[in-house]
């Protein structure tokens, strides 16, 4: 067994080890994603076998859910449906998005700000999505901007990676803010007791990089994270598993993990170029199959599906828009991880051992 699948192998026995004593409920948007709501309801039943314990407050068009739920027998023991007359596209603007209030991923903010869920997903608009979320679940006392967090593979195993896109422009206080919340994700989603966290920058030498960086590399070595923090990483760092967390602006994050998707579909393009050359290449790969098969499964984009909007009074979960159902399930589990291993209890203790429990700052939210 590799170091890597190691570590994974021991953080999912972690999780399955973990019960609530009572049930609880996951609030799900059945209207949003490409192809709704079919895969939703085929990786919620995939859900149901994973985790017969928790509840489902399904939420969409009344009668297309119930004339299909049928098919699907485990879902139809743990879930409830709960009729929203209006969905919101994926091209809608946030700020129309906000508009709809009878729109299936309003109805799911709604039941985790009111605590009758303990999470939502949703594979739709993401812009919608956070909206929704800051103005309904709201932020956490302390923090000034929600972030986009979710988890990468690298060659020591998982790495966590925040902010995603959520906020393009940040200050030193949101890049602390967002290693803070980057430690208790990875604490959630890893099972880590003491992961590292990294800083990306343009070089890990202390004077690189803009005065924001610098800034939130001196706080964080003078704050209780000081022993977790590695210092500033860089691009190639993310995949050498430098760090356990990676830690950046939205606009950074978001073009360092579409370059990575791209970098991983050359990579399996080039192979399958490679191999398809003439016989002798074909004989080549019948050989090594097996171990490209499981490197496939290593990096299978639906495993990682799932990225957990933090900072909020609540878990909230994007999947992406075009996930299979297999990948819906892994969103699911994500959102499972993070309420079950306490992650926002996690991030108010941080910010009470920073002192910056209810102090939010002066940041602006962009929209």
């Amino acid at each position: 067994m590799t170091e890597a699948s190691g570590v994974r192998a021991e953080a999912e026995a972690d999780r399955q080890a973990v019960h609530f004593s009572a049930p609880y409920t996951l609030a799900v948007d059945a209207m949003g994603g490409d192809n709704a709501p079919g895969i939703v309801l085929a990786g919620l039943d995939t859900t149901a076998i994973r985790h017969p314990e928790i509840r489902v407050l399904l939420i969409g068009d009344e009668k297309v859910l119930n004339a299909s739920l049928g098919s699907y027998p485990h879902l139809s023991k743990i879930c409830t449906v709960r009729h929203a007359p209006d969905s919101i596209p994926m091209e809608m603007k946030p700020t129309a998005a906000l508009r709809v209030k009878g729109s299936s991923m309003r109805i799911a903010m709604e039941a985790v700000a009111s605590g009758e869920a303990r999470g939502v997903v949703s594979a739709g608009n993401s812009g919608a999505m956070l909206a929704l979320a800051k103005i309904i679940v709201k932020a956490l006392p302390g923090i000034s901007r929600p972030a986009m967090a979710a988890v990468q593979p690298s060659a020591r195993g998982d790495v966590v990676m925040l902010d995603l896109g959520a906020n393009i422009v940040c200050d030193a206080r949101n890049l602390v803010e967002f290693a803070i919340m980057g430690e208790a994700f990875a604490q959630a989603a890893l099972s880590l007791k003491a992961p590292s966290i990294g800083l990306l920058n343009v070089g890990s030498e202390e004077l690189k990089g803009d005065e924001r960086l610098k800034q939130a590399a001196e706080r964080l070595r003078d704050s209780v994270l000081s022993d977790r923090f590695h210092g500033f990483v860089e691009g190639h760092d993310i995949t050498a598993g430098v760090t356990d967390v990676v830690v950046t602006d939205g606009f950074t994050g978001n073009v360092a993990l579409k370059t990575g998707e791209g970098a991983l579909k050359l990579a399996f393009g080039l192979l399958r170029d490679v191999f398809q050359t003439n016989w002798l290449t074909r004989l080549g790969y019948l050989l090594v199959r097996p171990g490209l098969r499981r490197m496939k499964e290593w990096i299978d984009p639906s495993r990682y599906n799932g990225a957990v909007f933090v900072g909020l009074n609540g878990v909230v979960v994007k999947s992406h828009g075009g996930a299979d159902a297999e990948g819906f399930a892994s969103a699911v589990d994500v959102a499972i991880d993070a309420v079950e291993n306490n992650l926002n209890d996690k991030i108010r203790h941080r910010l009470d051992q920073l002192g910056m429990l209810g102090h939010a700052g002066e940041s602006k939210e962009q929209e």
